[in-house]
C-alpha cells in the first residue's frame, strides 16, 4: 500500500497563513483578558525568584506568595499615584506651555524675518504644539493605566500563577516522554527569561532615576513623570529612548530656553548610550538581542494588535518568544532570524540536544543554574 503523499508546500503555507490570521484575530478580540494575564505573567516571572528565596528560608509557599503580592500591590499603588498626579498636573499646565510656545514662535519668526528669511504662512504653533507631541505618550500612559485599573484580576492571576509554578516541573516531567530533557529545556528557558526581564527592569529603573534626577537638577517641570516615562519606554530599545526624550526636551525648551533644552537632550543621550550600548550588552550578552528591524516590526505589529500597551510589551514579548524558539530543535532557525547582526556574527548557539558529556545539567546558555527537580 502506497504511503500518503505529503501536502504541497503551497498548501502548507496557505494553511499556516490562515491559522496565523485566525490567531491574530483572536488576540485582538480577547485583548481585555489577555493584557491583564500577560502583565500577571511578567510579574510572576520577576517575582518567582523571591518566592523561591523565601521558600528556601522555610517560609510556607502560601505565606511567601502573599508577601510578594502585598509588595507588588504597594508598588503598583505608588506608581499609580505618581502617574495619575503627574499626568493631571501636566494636563492642567498645557495652556501655560502653549502660551510660552506661541511667544517663542513669534520671537523666532521676528528673528528670521530680520535675517531676511521669509517665514511661511503655515501656523507653526500647530506643528510645535506640546499637546501634539504628548499625544503618543498620553495614549500610552492612558492605555497602561487602563490595563492596571483592573488590578484585582492582575493580582488574582498572579497569585494562582505563583502557586502553580512550584508544581509545574513535576507536571512537565509526567507528560513528557523525555522527562529529564524536557525539564532541562524548561529550566534553561525560564532561567534566560528571568535573567532578561530582571536585568532589563533594573536597567530601566536606573535609566528612569538618572533621567528624573538630571531633569530635576535642570529645573524642568514634572521630572518624576519624565523619569517614569523613560523607565517604561526603556523596554523598547532604540526607538523608546527617542520617544521618551521628545516631550521632556520640548518642555525644557518652552520652560527654560534653548540652553536647558540642549542640556536635557545631552543628558538623555549620555544615559541611554551608557546603559543601552555599554552596560546592557555586558550584562545580557549580545546573544540576548534583537535585530533593529525586528524591534520596529514588533512595535508596529503588537501596537496594531493591542494598542499602546502592546507597544510597551512588544519587545519583551518578542524576546520571550525568541528564547522559547531557541529551545526547540525545529524552530531555532526563526530565533536566528530574529537575532541582532552582532549575535549572528559571533556564531549560532550550541544545538539544544542532549547535554554533552561533562556538561552541567540544568544550566542554560546564559549560565544561570536552573532549579533542581527536588525543588
Amino acid at each position: 500500500m502506497n504511503a500518503p503523499k505529503p501536502p504541497p508546500v503551497g498548501s502548507k503555507f496557505l494553511l499556516g497563513a490562515a491559522a496565523f490570521v485566525i490567531v491574530v484575530a483572536g488576540l485582538r478580540a480577547a485583548q481585555s483578558i489577555i493584557i491583564p494575564t500577560l502583565l500577571s505573567a511578567f510579574l510572576a516571572i520577576l517575582c518567582a525568584p523571591i518566592v523561591v528565596f523565601l521558600a528556601r528560608r522555610k517560609v510556607p509557599t502560601v505565606a511567601a506568595v502573599l508577601l510578594v503580592v502585598l509588595l507588588v500591590m504597594a508598588m503598583l499603588a505608588g506608581v499609580g499615584t505618581i502617574l495619575g498626579g503627574s499626568v493631571n498636573g501636566f494636563t492642567e499646565a498645557i495652556p501655560r506651555y502653549q502660551s510660552r510656545m506661541n511667544g517663542l514662535i513669534e520671537t523666532s519668526g521676528a528673528w528670521l524675518a530680520a535675517k531676511g528669511v521669509r517665514v511661511s504662512a503655515l501656523n507653526l504653533g500647530d506643528i510645535a504644539d506640546p499637546g501634539q507631541f504628548m499625544g503618543v505618550i498620553g495614549k500610552t500612559l492612558g492605555g497602561l493605566v487602563a490595563a492596571l485599573s483592573n488590578t484585582f484580576l492582575v493580582l488574582l492571576t498572579l497569585v494562582f500563577i505563583l502557586l502553580e509554578a512550584a508544581g509545574f516541573p513535576a507536571k512537565l516531567n509526567a507528560i513528557a516522554a523525555d522527562g529529564d530533557a524536557a525539564l532541562e529545556r524548561y529550566s534553561g528557558m525560564m532561567a534566560q527569561v528571568q535573567q532578561y526581564l530582571f536585568i532589563k527592569t533594573v536597567l530601566s529603573l536606573v535609566t528612569g532615576i538618572l533621567v528624573g534626577v538630571w531633569l530635576a537638577i535642570l529645573g524642568v517641570d514634572f521630572p518624576v513623570l519624565w523619569g517614569l516615562i523613560a523607565f517604561l519606554l526603556n523596554y523598547v530599545p532604540n526607538l523608546g529612548s527617542i520617544i521618551a526624550a521628545i516631550p521632556a526636551v520640548l518642555l525644557a525648551l518652552v520652560q527654560l530656553g534653548v540652553g536647558y533644552s540642549v542640556a536635557a537632550a545631552a543628558g538623555y543621550l549620555v544615559v541611554n548610550v551608557a546603559i543601552g550600548n555599554v552596560i546592557e550588552p555586558q550584562l545580557l550578552g549580545r546573544r540576548l538581542g534583537l535585530s533593529t528591524l525586528v524591534v520596529f516590526l514588533s512595535l508596529v505589529f503588537w501596537g496594531w494588535v493591542w494598542g499602546p500597551v502592546g507597544m510597551l510589551l512588544s519587545v519583551p514579548l518578542t524576546m520571550i518568544v525568541k528564547i522559547m524558539l531557541e529551545h526547540t530543535q525545529d524552530l531555532r532557525w526563526i530565533a536566528i532570524l530574529l537575532d541582532s547582526p552582532a549575535a549572528v556574527a559571533t556564531g549560532p548557539s550550541a544545538p539544544l540536544s542532549a547535554p554533552a558529556p561533562g556538561a552541567h545539567p540544568g544550566r542554560g546558555d546564559s549560565g544561570a543554574t536552573s532549579p533542581s527537580r527536588d525543588t
